[in-house]
């Protein structure tokens, strides 16, 4: 999972290069331990909602390549029929509520559907997750408090690779540790190592669990790093070339590959059909995003009210 994640990713860096993926871009290069830990932690039907770096938990949270290829192509086969871009992946099928592209704004709409879950007398667990920068929205405040209050089945995770959108944490508040702002609401807290794939396991089913048994939301903070830019937009001149080589030497996917091949959990011909595959998926989901028509424009008005017959659709 890691691999096919870095190398859609490395392929949409490239694409967006040649200008064949317009608008905002946000690579999640070096954060895939996050995504295949959680995903091993979860079950399908939990609910997973994000922020604008959303492409490798689309495809961790079982979301196909080519529906997202597609959508960053703004194609009509896209997961959101081309009209979201990067940002705004969805499926509801797969229960992947989606990437937003206000700062923060699905903290509360994380709370909103373990609310229904609970509501309704599922056992669902809702993860959902945002930066270091959304750390800093009162709107967090305001959800942890009705969430410890309600005891909502809701992981909160704010996967934190330092920079925000270019300043580091450091900067922005006197406490660089983000997890203890749960210790204001009574809720657990705890800090995961987010580049080994097995601690945020273990981290998030401790947390999903609790979920399910009536145990109330948790708060994790996944330490991680991004080697791109905030965005394809981004230099990312405000950190050095030493830090990045520094993380890059604990790289999720080098970590995995060393435990397999150590433990002989599979052959090295094993391990280059696994590479073979990968690679293969990546070219057949540009391939199809190439050959997707464009969405008609008769689209423009579809999908923005619930009601069909809306009579200010048009007017």
């Amino acid at each position: 999972m890691m691999l096919l994640l870095r190398r859609f990713e490395e392929k949409a860096g490239q694409l967006y290069g040649m200008q064949k993926i317009r608008g905002f871009c946000h690579l999640y290069i070096g954060q895939e331990a996050v995504a295949a830990g959680m995903m091993t932690a979860i079950r399908p039907d939990d609910n997973l909602i994000t922020a604008y770096r959303d492409h490798g938990l689309a495809i961790a949270k079982g979301m196909t390549s080519n529906e997202c290829m597609a959508e960053l192509y703004g194609k009509a086969t896209g997961c959101t029929k081309g009209k979201g871009g990067s940002m705004h992946f969805f499926s509801k099928e797969k229960r992947f509520f989606g990437g937003h592209g206000i700062v923060g704004g699905q903290i509360g709409l994380g709370a909103g559907i373990a609310f229904a879950d609970q509501y309704n007398g599922n056992d669902r667990a809702t993860i959902c997750m945002f930066g270091d920068g959304a750390a800093r929205q009162g709107l967090l405040h305001e959800t942890f408090n009705m969430a410890v209050l309600w005891q909502l089945p809701v992981v909160f995770i704010c996967e934190n690779n330092y920079y925000a959108m270019g300043t580091s944490v450091g900067r922005t508040a006197k406490q660089t540790d983000i997890y203890p702002l749960a210790d204001a609401y009574g809720m657990p807290g705890d800090s995961v190592d987010g580049m080994s794939c097995e601690e945020v396991h273990n981290a998030i089913d401790r947390a999903v669990r609790r979920a399910r048994e009536g145990g109330g939301p948790t708060f994790l903070e996944i330490k991680t790093y991004r080697y791109r830019g905030h965005s394809m937009s981004d230099p990312a001149k405000y950190r050095t070339k030493e830090e990045v080589e520094e993380y890059k030497e604990k790289d999720p996917i080098n970590q995995v590959l060393k435990v397999i091949t150590e433990n002989n959990y599979a052959t090295q011909e094993q391990i280059e059909q696994i590479n073979e595959k990968v690679r293969m998926e990546v070219e057949e989901c540009v391939r199809f995003a190439e050959e997707s028509p464009w969405p008609d424009d008769s689209e423009l008005y579809k999908d923005i009210y619930a009601d069909t017959d809306y009579p200010y659709i048009t007017d």
